[in-house]
């Protein structure tokens, strides 16, 4: 059972039926529920991820964190080690790696996940931000 960190635009494509990634979102999470892969959501993703049901009230903001309650996701709150980390990669990659986006992998890096999942296309590759394990883009 490997542990595997989700970015927000996964998580909001599996919630989503209406986002362009749902589909390959909820694919690759079955799939990965099936073989017992632990997830790690860092709090910054999940406050990503409640930015549009926060638009639709209070109601919206329950359902979704009821739907991630119910599934095998941990959240992660940012560690001192993870901020530290987060903050070396922007400054190493600049604008090509937003602030959010640093601390999800931030938290892959410091928790040594085996792989971190996104749909973010204009992350640099894994290696070169210094994870280890494997940068699955959906």
């Amino acid at each position: 059972m490997g542990l595997t960190v989700l970015d927000a635009s996964v998580v909001i494509g599996w919630l989503d039926e209406d986002d362009g990634h749902h589909g390959v979102a909820t694919d690759a999470l079955d799939q990965a529920w099936d073989r017992g892969e632990r997830f790690a959501l860092p709090v910054t993703a999940l406050a990503e991820c409640l930015v549009g049901p926060s638009r639709k009230g209070p109601s919206a903001v329950e359902r979704v964190r009821s739907l991630i309650a119910a599934a095998p996701v941990t959240s992660i709150p940012i560690s001192e080690d993870i901020a530290v980390e987060s903050a070396a990669l922007r400054a190493q990659f600049g604008n090509r790696l937003r602030l959010p986006d640093a601390l999800v992998v931030a938290t892959a890096i410091v928790l040594d996940a085996d792989r971190l999942l996104t749909t973010d296309r204009r992350w640099p590759h894994g290696a070169a931000l210094g994870f280890e394990g494997e940068l699955e883009v959906l």
